[in-house]
Order: structure tokens, then C-alpha cells, then sequence
């Protein structure tokens, strides 16, 4: 797969280009005990995950279509997940620890760039190619890319719950389009990026897109050629210079 084929890359968000620096049940455990609520992190682990699943069905996109509201979404995920632990905690003490929960993974003490995302992201604006982000995740995104120091990468960034499209809806890759503003620009010079089969990869590819899977096993994706799938962006900016021909040691990672 050639760089030079593309005039539009995007990226998914979490997993492709940031990571949890420790998972929401030891992150959740460790701020609700500075507000003297103690709960095991595993426990909290499996609370959140459950959680998550019961809203996410119930108040599909963070609560965009239901008048609910990012903001409340996550407020009663939080308490949630926190009263599944079987404590009486009083609702202001929870109502406390979701106002920090949700201010705090805006930040960088709660995210970690992916192997590889800053050499590669230099390596292709260095190509001039624009770039942009499409995630399903809340309006906090823009400000997580900049405390994280990845905002001026990108020429726009596309949250689901901005637009009201969900990956894989070919309706969020067609807004990245637009948004890139490119003349001419046809989908099969576009490339997606992500780590979710179903929602980035088939999404994409099925606008016609194409697509990278990140962070997968090749043995359970053989229907996935080879060039079509990396351990890591790491492994992919090495697999972009190989097939440019370009030297390693000219490249900075």
C-alpha cells in the first residue's frame, strides 16, 4: 500500500491513537478513594463495563438522541458503576468524583499515545496529505487531542455525537470528506485508520474507503491481506517508508 495513493488519512481515537495509561476500574477506584470511597478495582472493572453496555443500549450516542446528554450520560455511568459496588455512598460524594472522572480524562494523566503515533503522524504531514480524526466518543475529544498534544495534526475532528452518526454509518465517513474540503476528492483516495474491525475497517470499506486495521491479530482476520493490517502504527509507518523506498535512516520515529 502506497502513501503517495491518498489525499485525505483518517484515525479512529481510542487504541489507535491514544491508550488508557490503566483501565477505567483501577482509574475509577483510585479517584473515588480520594474522595474516601473504597471499592475494588475489579469489581469496578466489571461495573463499568456492564454499565456501559446498559447505557450505551438505552441512550445510544452518550445520550444525543434521548435528551439525556453526554455530560449526564457519563455522570450516571459513574455513580453507576460505583453503586454497584453495594456502598451506601451518599449522592453529592458521587456526584463529585463523576465531575473529576469526566474533567479528568480530557487530560493527559488518563491517556498515553499508541506505539508509533507521533513518528507516523510527523511522517505524513511531512507528505502533505490532510488528516483528520472520526471517533465515536462525546464533544470532550477536540480538547483530549490538545492536552495530549495531537490537535494541530489534524485539519478536523468528527465526534458521533456531534453529527449524529455512528461509525460504521457511511454517513461519518462522507462528513469527513466534506469536512477535508479537498476538490475532486473520490473515496477510494481516502484511508481510514482504527482498531475495530466492524466499525472502522468495514465501515470505511464499505464507503468505498480504505482501510487499516490496527492492533489486531492477522490469524483471526485471514479474509485481511497483509498490507491491510499492523500490530501497531509503528509497524506502519515502517511499512510506508519499505514500499516508498525510502531509507529508514532518514526517518526520525
Amino acid at each position: 500500500m502506497l502513501i503517495s495513493q491518498f489525499r485525505l488519512i483518517t484515525f479512529d481515537f481510542t487504541n489507535t491513537l491514544l491508550k488508557f495509561k490503566i483501565g477505567p476500574g483501577q482509574q475509577y477506584g483510585e479517584i473515588g478513594a480520594l474522595y474516601g470511597i473504597s471499592c475494588n478495582h475489579k469489581t469496578l472493572a466489571n461495573n463499568f463495563k456492564n454499565n456501559f453496555y446498559k447505557m450505551s443500549k438505552e441512550h445510544p450516542m452518550y445520550g444525543r438522541n434521548t435528551g439525556l446528554g453526554w455530560e449526564n450520560w457519563w455522570k450516571i455511568l459513574v455513580k453507576e458503576s460505583f453503586k454497584s459496588c453495594d456502598l451506601n455512598i451518599e449522592d453529592k460524594k458521587l456526584d463529585d468524583v463523576a465531575s473529576h472522572l469526566i474533567n479528568m480524562y480530557k487530560t493527559s494523566k488518563v491517556w498515553q499515545l499508541t506505539d508509533g503515533a507521533n513518528g507516523l503522524l510527523s511522517y505524513i504531514r511531512s507528505k502533505g496529505i490532510p488528516m483528520g480524526v472520526i471517533s465515536n466518543y462525546d464533544p470532550r475529544l477536540s480538547s483530549t487531542l490538545t492536552n495530549t498534544k495531537l490537535r494541530h495534526y489534524f485539519q478536523f475532528v468528527i465526534t458521533s455525537y456531534e453529527i449524529g452518526f455512528e461509525k460504521p454509518d457511511p454517513n461519518i465517513f462522507l462528513e469527513a470528506m466534506a469536512k477535508a474540503n479537498i476538490r475532486g476528492l473520490q473515496p477510494i483516495e481516502c484511508l481510514h485508520i482504527g482498531d475495530q474491525k466492524c466499525l472502522d475497517y468495514d465501515g470505511a470499506k464499505k464507503c468505498g474507503w480504505n482501510a487499516i486495521l490496527i492492533n489486531a491479530d492477522k490469524k483471526k482476520y485471514p479474509d485481511i491481506s497483509d498490507n491491510c493490517i499492523f500490530n501497531s502504527l509503528f509497524d506502519l509507518h515502517l511499512h510506508f517508508m519499505e514500499t516508498s523506498k525510502e531509507p529508514l535512516s532518514s526517518q526520525k520515529f
